[in-house]
């Protein structure tokens, strides 16, 4: 075995140009899949973060109806209860409810719809981090009277500024029209284009006394220390609460659920039209040298070299080749990703603007975990073996006579 590995190894660099451009091409392709999959996985974890850190949390409480009718009388009826239970559970980091409905907002330029959120500032900002998107103004806070944050977006669609006043019209209970003017007191700005046009801010107490007459809450927004516990916890709050329907937070983002389920799929597709081509690449190089080395070959199997060594050599070959490339394409890729991850990889300048439209931070830091790098090995020296069983074929299917007299 070792004589036949120091002939394979001998026989790949008989060509150093041939043999240094197919493993120039497996490092390079390499190196190129791991870091396109980082920042694949880099964008959606930092997508899913963004999302998960600054509003939906890792699970949500409401009423059974309320995310499909939206009606303002369906509230949580066991708020009290509930965050008692909250707050002596070793699972959970912070939470917070919010009061919700839907309505119009109107300035004296014009009139748009919009998604009213009615916060607990303190609660709010212990378990999320949207008051960091606050570009203008204070968040609202006990002491200012009907305050409300809007978003950059609409901000500028209804020209106004902080210290202007709207007026906010939604149903309350009775499914009566009711309205409030508020004090804009910030301006925020997700980098969500959409988001940040339909979305505003108000204090609960407000929100809560135009409603009902009383504190009222649609929601129960809970934080968790491990994310992977909220089934757990969801499922134990729907056996011990009536009339409440908790979700986790794959449950209730349709965007996060295919972003998630579709992730890992990423790698895999890149991959494989990596390893596609360096199949096509590994067998035209094999047959290349099968043909060159016909008359080699049919001499080692008339001096008694069986065929099984003859197919064990060429397969040695395709391995040693690829695994000289892989190795260092994977070297290459991890010391790119490893620096990236830590400085980021900052694409303002190619893309960066439509990538904030759409919610996704034009910095992105990639990752890969070892796992993948594994799989990627694994991959490829399958493919490696697999692209050289026809070259080896056809290597056995040469008769030892007839070529020596060929050649001669």
């Amino acid at each position: 075995m070792k004589m036949l590995a120091s002939i394979s190894w001998r026989n790949i660099w008989r060509h150093p140009a041939r043999s240094g451009v197919l493993v120039g091409a497996v490092i390079i392709g390499i190196w190129a899949g791991l870091v396109i999959s980082a920042w694949t996985n880099g964008v959606i974890e930092q997508r899913i973060n963004k999302v998960i850190q600054e509003e939906l949390t890792h699970l949500q409480i409401h009423h059974p109806d309320f995310l499909t009718e939206r009606e303002p009388e369906l509230i949580i009826t066991s708020v009290d209860e509930i965050f008692s239970f909250l707050q002596g559970d070793p699972r959970v980091q912070n939470f917070t409810a919010r009061t919700i409905a839907d309505g119009m907002i109107q300035s004296s330029l014009t009139t748009s719809g919009v998604q009213i959120s009615g916060v607990l500032p303190e609660r709010e900002v212990r378990t999320t981090e949207f008051h960091k998107n606050l570009v203008e103004g204070t968040y609202p806070d006990a002491d200012t009277r009907n305050p409300v944050l809007i978003g950059k977006n609409l901000a500028e669609k209804l020209n106004v500024v902080t210290g202007n006043r709207i007026v906010l019209s939604f149903q309350d209970i009775n499914n009566e029209l009711t309205s409030g003017a508020f004090n804009i007191t910030g301006i925020f700005r997700t980098g969500q284009s959409s988001y940040d046009e339909r979305k505003v801010l108000v204090h609960s107490r407000d929100l809560s006394n135009l409603i009902a007459g009383k504190p009222v809450y649609h929601e129960i927004a809970v934080m968790l220390n491990d994310a992977e516990q909220s089934d757990e916890l969801a499922a134990e709050l729907n056996q011990r609460y009536k009339n409440i329907e908790a979700e986790t937070w794959i449950e209730l983002s349709p965007e996060m659920r295919y972003m998630t389920g579709t992730g890992e799929s990423y790698m895999f597709y890149i991959m494989v039209v990596i390893i596609l081509a360096l199949a096509f690449g590994i067998l035209n190089t094999m047959l290349m040298a099968i043909f060159e080395r016909m008359r080699e070959l049919g001499m080692l199997m008339a001096i008694g070299m069986s065929k099984s060594r003859v197919f064990l050599m060429i397969m040695l070959e395709s391995v040693f080749i690829t695994a000289t490339g892989a190795a260092g394409g994977i070297l290459l890729g991890y010391f790119s990703v490893s620096y990236l991850s830590e400085h980021g990889l900052d694409l303002t300048s190619v893309g960066g603007d439509t990538l904030a439209q759409w919610g996704y931070d034009p910095l992105v830091y990639p990752s890969i975990t070892p796992e993948e790098y594994i799989t990627v090995s694994i991959l490829i020296i399958l493919t490696a073996i697999l692209a050289a069983v026809y070259p080896a074929i056809k290597a056995l299917r040469l008769k030892p006579g007839e070529v020596v007299r060929e050649k001669l």
